[in-house]
């Protein structure tokens, strides 16, 4: 038994980085639900409204991140491994920033119209935000929420088999559909870096899982 390990039997361990992730997490649904309301949107207008929320939303995750990583600069004694909360925190803040880049390329591209397939794998994004949440926040009481935990990581991987379905099918009536090439260069980008977020969401459940195993 290493040093580190021996003292986490005697010194208390900081618990102030439950809340932050929580917090993370939270935020992470509320670009979610941002994302989606922009690819409702009806006008420039509304969109404009949504890209600006999504960007202010991008920028307090960033906050919560360097809280995270000054948190930890700071500890003596973690929960969990030094290197797993670094791991988790950047994790989810690449969702975020995935979600921005959704928002950053429909500003630039002002696509004719939004296809549906768009607001389906937007829906996805969601759902497997909610399952973040519930892995996160069952870290802090790991032995008793255990199960739970597991049974959000195992969502979270069904959760991206389905937005991968989504996106080779919007893929493929893209192919089939779009006549202007502009557009589906367009569309093909945004698809693409819509089913970047649900990849990112489900390699949270790998971060997660690993802290489990470590912490049994």
């Amino acid at each position: 038994m290493n040093f580190d390990k021996f003292l986490k039997f005697f010194v208390p361990k900081d618990d102030s980085f439950f809340p932050l992730f929580e917090n993370d997490a939270q935020n992470l649904i509320t670009a979610c639900i941002s994302l989606k309301k922009l690819l409702n949107a009806e006008d420039e207008e509304k969109r404009s409204k949504y890209i600006k929320k999504i960007k202010d939303i991008e920028h307090h995750g960033d906050e919560i991140t360097q809280q995270i990583y000054d948190q930890l600069n700071r500890s003596f004694i973690t929960p969990f491994d030094r290197e797993d909360i670094h791991e988790l925190a950047t994790n989810i803040d690449d969702v975020v920033d995935s979600i921005k880049g959704v928002s950053r390329r429909i500003n630039l591209y002002k696509p004719k119209e939004v296809s549906l397939i768009f607001g389906e794998i937007a829906e996805v994004l969601h759902q497997a935000g909610l399952e973040v949440e519930i892995s996160v926040n069952g870290l802090s009481h790991p032995g008793s929420k255990k199960e739970i935990i597991l049974e959000a990581c195992r969502n979270l991987n069904k959760l991206e088999k389905k937005a991968d379905d989504y996106y080779h099918s919007g893929i493929r009536a893209l192919f089939e559909e779009e006549k202007d090439a502009i557009e589906l260069i367009k569309k093909k980008d945004i698809l693409e870096t819509l089913e970047k977020c649900v990849n990112k969401a489900e390699n949270i459940s790998d971060t997660i899982k690993e802290i489990l195993i470590k912490m049994a």
